[in-house]
């Protein structure tokens, strides 16, 4: 056997090994980031009020009073951050399933959610609001939203 064969045949098994240890990684950082359990069901009255007082007290500032997010909110700030969204219908925030909304709002505008370096102003709840009231704020935001567009990210919901 050649140099250049043996040096090859020994690069292998570590390169293998390489690539499951950073799969399982990944899988174990997607397994810790998606949500457990629970449900963000907007016909619970119940979910949707909690929800509420939960945006009220978290999310109003930025989001605005009827989820209107900021003004120009598709326009850079001087910053060069983004305004925060909608969470109505004239946003984007339907178009996502609820496991990437619930990562979200636990772990902040982050990867897998956003790209490596994005800066946001969109803080991690994760250590303020449990996973329970995290649905809760969802069923509250999907309250706001048609049948239809429920419809829709239900299904999209599902899908992921």
């Amino acid at each position: 056997m050649t140099k250049a064969a043996t040096k090859g045949s020994s690069v292998m098994p570590w390169l293998v090994s390489a690539l499951l240890v950073l799969a399982l990684g990944g899988a174990l950082l997607v397994q810790w980031l998606s949500p457990t359990g629970g449900k963000a069901n907007p016909q619970d009255a119940a979910q949707v009020a909690a929800g509420q007082l939960l945006y009220g007290q978290y999310c109003i500032a930025c989001h605005q009073g009827q989820l209107q997010g900021q003004p120009d909110w598709q326009k850079p700030l001087p910053s060069g951050r983004m305004p925060a969204p909608p969470h109505d219908e004239s946003g984007h925030t339907w178009h996502h399933p609820d496991q990437v909304l619930f990562g979200i709002i636990r772990s902040g505008l982050v990867p897998p959610y956003a790209p490596v370096g994005y800066e946001s102003d969109m803080p991690a709840f994760g250590g303020q609001l449990s996973d329970e009231q995290i649905w809760d704020l969802l069923a509250f935001l999907k309250s706001h939203w048609s049948p239809k567009i429920q419809a829709w990210q239900e299904d999209k919901t599902r899908q992921y």
